[in-house]
C-alpha cells in the first residue's frame, strides 16, 4: 500500500483536479497515463509544473491526479490548482512563495450563459428592417 503524504483539489472551469502527492519514484501520472501522454502540448506540461518549479520540487515528488471535466486547458490549470494546494497541505513553507505567484488562487472565470431569443451568451440574431 502506498503512503500518501498530501492532497489538493483544484479546479479551473468546469474541470476539478484531485491530485495526491505520495510515497515513490518522482513522476506525475495523470488519470493513468504518464504527463507526456495525457497532456500532449509542452506549453500545458509547463502551466501544471509551475509550482513545483517555484517551490524546487520538480524531479522530487511522486504525483497522482484525477481529473474530469472541461477541456484540456481547463484540466492543466485545475491541476495546477491542485498541485499548490497539496505543496501547501505537504509543507506549509510553501505558502507564501505559492500565494506571490498567484498559485493558490482559484480562476473563478467560467463560460457566460447563452440567454434565450439570443443565438449566445452576447450575440443578437440579425435584425431586419423589412
Amino acid at each position: 500500500m502506498i503512503k500518501i503524504l498530501s492532497n489538493g483539489t483544484g479546479r479551473r472551469k468546469t474541470s476539478v483536479a484531485r491530485v495526491y502527492i505520495r510515497e515513490g519514484a518522482p513522476g506525475i501520472k495523470v488519470n493513468g497515463r504518464s504527463l507526456e501522454e495525457y497532456f500532449p502540448l509542452e506549453a500545458l506540461r509547463d502551466i501544471l509544473k509551475q509550482p513545483l518549479v517555484v517551490t524546487a520540487n520538480e524531479e522530487k515528488l511522486n504525483i497522482l491526479v484525477n481529473v474530469r471535466g472541461g477541456g484540456i486547458n481547463g484540466q492543466a490549470g485545475a491541476v495546477r490548482h491542485g498541485i499548490a494546494r497539496a505543496l501547501v497541505e505537504l509543507d506549509e513553507t510553501n505558502r507564501p512563495t505559492l500565494k506571490a505567484n498567484g498559485f493558490l488562487t482559484r480562476d473563478a472565470r467560467m463560460v457566460e450563459r447563452k440567454k434565450y431569443g439570443q443565438p449566445g451568451a452576447r450575440k443578437k440574431f440579425q435584425f431586419s428592417k423589412r
